[in-house]
């Protein structure tokens, strides 16, 4: 049985990790920004005029901070992997 040989990454130029980097640095920033709106401004800030919005028969406000922040920090993780994978790709340093 032959072995399967790994793929090594290749190295990158200082300026391609630096653009490398920046692209992950700034999707960080748009991730953290869309959790700090869900979670802070939703579910604190906002929550008295979402109180008036229902969802059934739940106020919104209440829904952001029980389970929506949740499902939105799930969806953010599998959106920040696949955005990663994209970019490993892009720059040639998948696995």
């Amino acid at each position: 049985m032959a072995k399967a040989k790994k793929k090594r990454p290749k190295q990158l130029t200082q300026e391609q990790a630096q653009a490398y980097w920046k692209a992950n640095i700034r999707l960080i920033l748009i991730l953290l920004s869309i959790w700090f709106v869900v979670s802070y401004l939703c579910g604190i800030i906002l929550a008295e005029p979402l109180y008036t919005v229902h969802i059934g028969q739940l106020p919104l406000s209440f829904w952001f901070a029980q389970q929506g922040s949740i499902y939105i920090f799930v969806i953010l993780i599998l959106v920040y992997a696949m955005m990663m994978d994209r970019l490993d790709k892009k720059f040639g340093v998948d696995e």
